[in-house]
């Protein structure tokens, strides 16, 4: 893979089966840390609520606890579902976070609800729709320009000394892609859960661009499920752990993320197994070479800057040597 093609880690902090949240919270400073000695340029974490198999319900304390553990790499939210929160309170948090790591976060912002329905009744209501006022009122929030007359008009975000840190608008349409072009923000597309393809929405996002201070030029990255493994058939086996949670994801049975042998072991039904056909069209696998490969032809072909990588394998061991042997093979390392 081309330098020229950045590499970034999405952590959800997966939790599997016979372990604990706790357990897989732990896992995050070693995963920053190896990030940065790898050479990877950011390190993002997701906002899933309610669900077994994902321990990042609370991105903004993740994220201070992993740049705490590291020095350099960025680190951000990928991202903060906004429509769960008051963009006064994510403006708050965010400012907070840059007072205590300057020029190291990023605030990824999306417009899904991260969870269940009854969850996310449980958060407050919740209405996508908004989203796009949402993003314009964490921002004039934050710069304080509300005008006289204006219910906001006073509000300080504090602290008040830094500014917010670079948005990047989080998708997987072309609606979210325009938002984010034409505010001058950062783009991401989820292509590690999203069976479109990236090409239009990342099209549209540089149509659509207009120049900012943060982002003078469009910057878009491609999220994609990757495992890598010394061998095609470890990467295979390391896989069926996702084979398995998609299909009870499908089914609506949540828990924890399988292990391999349970994977292995599960009797598939037809349709279960078209479904793992479907999902394992979205993952690159592979020995690293071949996986780096592929991930620089996706985008190539997508015109992304970055890929974004996502590794949900049961083993913290397992996982953490798929991330450094693509490091390895894209020819990246510490600066």
């Amino acid at each position: 893979m081309s330098r020229s093609v950045q590499l970034s880690v999405l952590d959800v902090a997966p939790v599997g089966s016979g372990t604990t949240p706790s357990a897989a919270l732990a896992n995050i400073p070693r995963l920053a840390r190896l990030a940065e000695e790898s050479g990877y340029t950011r390190f993002w974490l997701a906002e899933h609520h309610g669900m077994p198999s994902i321990a990042s319900s609370s991105p903004e304390i993740l994220i201070h606890h992993a740049a705490s553990s590291t020095q350099r790499i960025r680190v951000g939210s990928g991202g903060i579902m906004l429509p769960n929160h008051a963009p006064l309170r994510i403006a708050e948090g965010f400012h907070t976070l840059e007072a205590f790591h300057p020029g190291r976060i990023d605030l990824g912002l999306g417009r899904a609800p991260g969870t269940d329905p009854a969850t996310s009744r449980a958060l407050r209501p919740f209405d996508p729709e908004r989203f796009a006022d949402q993003v314009a009122e964490l921002q004039a929030l934050s710069r304080g320009d509300y005008p006289q007359g204006h219910p906001f008009h006073g509000v300080t975000v504090v602290p008040d000394d830094v500014e917010l840190p670079p948005i990047w608008i989080l998708g997987s349409s072309g609606a979210s892609a325009r938002l984010a072009g034409s505010l001058g923000l950062g783009y991401g597309f989820a292509g590690h859960f999203s069976a479109t393809s990236p090409t239009p929405a990342l099209k549209a996002y540089r149509d659509a661009f207009r120049p900012s201070e943060r982002f003078p030029e469009p910057h878009a990255i491609l999220a994609l499920s990757v495992i890598c493994a010394p061998t095609d058939e470890e990467a295979d086996y390391l896989s069926r752990s996702m084979d398995l949670a998609w299909v009870q994801l499908r089914r609506g049975r949540f828990g924890p993320l399988p292990t391999p042998e349970e994977a292995v072991a599960h009797d598939y039904s037809p349709q279960e197994e078209a479904i793992v056909g479907q999902y394992r069209r979205l993952q690159v696998q592979g020995t690293p070479d071949e996986v780096a490969e592929r991930l620089r032809e996706r985008a190539q072909s997508a015109g992304a800057q970055e890929i974004m990588v996502s590794t949900m394998v049961h083993d913290p061991e397992a996982r953490l040597r798929s991330h450094e042997l693509l490091a390895e093979a894209a020819g990246h390392g510490a600066p």
